[in-house]
């Protein structure tokens, strides 16, 4: 049986057709479909521009395919951490030849990095975490969204993370990563917001979505999905700082199923025809607070969001020593996917808060396992 909210929050959110169907479908085991290819720790990473020469520890990164004048790289945009004084984070960039991650010498080649994503305004200042990147329909740049600690984040109140936007764009003929959007509850929600994690756009046609995951002052999580207007994404910064975009309504998808403390989004969605998205989500169990994965199949309109599958069990967990032993034990916690080819996507996700993970799944697979939680075509 899922778990009832017990505040009104619940009331502000519209229930995803197919919402309840899917949290009873739900069961807790696995059958993990993820080729693990490769792991990176803080030894692999040097870090350029900065007078430290390795990070303490490097996790919860995200991907990207791209090719330059040397060849196709795989980017990693992962987290990193200098100092455990405050745990403060920021977003290295590192480009790892493709052919490393097909001959198996990503596991032991080592690759510089620099920092593009660092604490820099009120909404990030004790910290930038857990990246999601990827390009929207129709717009060839690279977004990024990710988890900025603000500088409420030590103190008692709300707003002490926010989702915070940037895009890549081209300044004196160097890429350059400029925030452009903090995103904040609309009608006086903001102030019972306890965080705000797990978030990122999405675009078909001419809607915008924004993914995000709440966490409220009843102690609550909600996994939500909301339209924006797309003149959001024309409007930029304001005097230098992210521009704050208020977000209203919204759909709930998703609840924690009876075994589940909470659950959360993990990568960007990719689009499987139609208005047909999958997305891979993950989930907190309540006897180890082990953290594993499981995919949703989402079907966006205007009208409506309806979860058309999920995959009835987790489709991976904790496996690896690197996974099951670190900084969080138990964690595998994927922020990157990207197209390989036709059918196969790089995944990229934090081990134990220690550990870049790098893994490999098939479409068709994964299709396979959302067609037997399937509940609407």
């Amino acid at each position: 049986m899922a778990k009832a909210a017990s505040s009104g929050y619940s009331s502000l959110f519209k229930p995803a057709t197919g919402m309840w169907d899917a949290i009873r479908l739900r069961r807790s085991e696995t059958r993990d479909i993820v080729k693990r290819l490769g792991v990176i720790n803080r030894e692999h990473v040097v870090i350029n521009g900065y007078p430290v020469h390795h990070p303490v520890t490097v996790f919860n990164s995200a991907v990207t395919v791209e090719r330059g004048e040397e060849g196709e790289f795989l980017v990693l945009y992962a987290r990193i951490v200098a100092g455990y004084y405050m745990y403060v984070s920021s977003v290295i960039e590192i480009p790892i030849p493709l052919e490393d991650l097909h001959s198996g010498d990503i596991n032991l080649n080592i690759y510089t990095g620099r920092i593009v994503i660092y604490p820099s305004t009120r909404y990030d200042l004790w910290g930038a975490e857990d990246p999601r990147v990827y390009r929207l329909e129709g717009d060839n740049r690279l977004y990024m969204t990710y988890t900025g600690r603000t500088v409420n984040y030590f103190r008692p109140g709300n707003e002490r993370t926010l989702p915070i936007t940037a895009v890549r764009e081209e300044k004196d003929g160097q890429p350059q990563w400029v925030k452009i959007h903090a995103y904040t509850l609309a009608g006086g929600l903001q102030k019972h917001l306890v965080s705000n994690k797990d978030a990122y756009l999405y675009k078909q046609g001419s809607d915008l979505y924004l993914f995000q995951r709440l966490h409220m002052d009843s102690d609550e999580y909600f996994t939500v999905v909301s339209r924006l207007s797309e003149q959001v994404l024309h409007k930029g910064q304001d005097n230098g700082c992210p521009r704050r975009v208020e977000v209203s309504d919204g759909f709930e998808i998703l609840r924690p199923a009876r075994f589940e403390t909470k659950i959360g989004w993990s990568t960007p969605p990719v689009r499987v025809g139609g208005d047909s998205v999958v997305a891979l989500m993950h989930g907190v169990d309540e006897e180890l607070q082990a953290y594993r994965v499981f995919a949703v199949e989402l079907g966006l309109s205007r009208d409506e969001v309806v979860v058309k599958a999920v995959t009835p069990h987790y489709i991976m967990a904790p496996q690896r020593l690197w996974e099951i032993f670190g900084d969080r034990p138990y964690v595998v916690f994927p922020c990157g996917i990207w197209q390989l080819d036709k059918r196969e996507y790089v995944i990229s996700y934090g081990a134990s808060d220690t550990f870049v993970g790098i893994g490999l799944v098939n479409l068709d697979e994964l299709l396979g396992e959302l067609d037997k939680g399937r509940i609407y075509e």
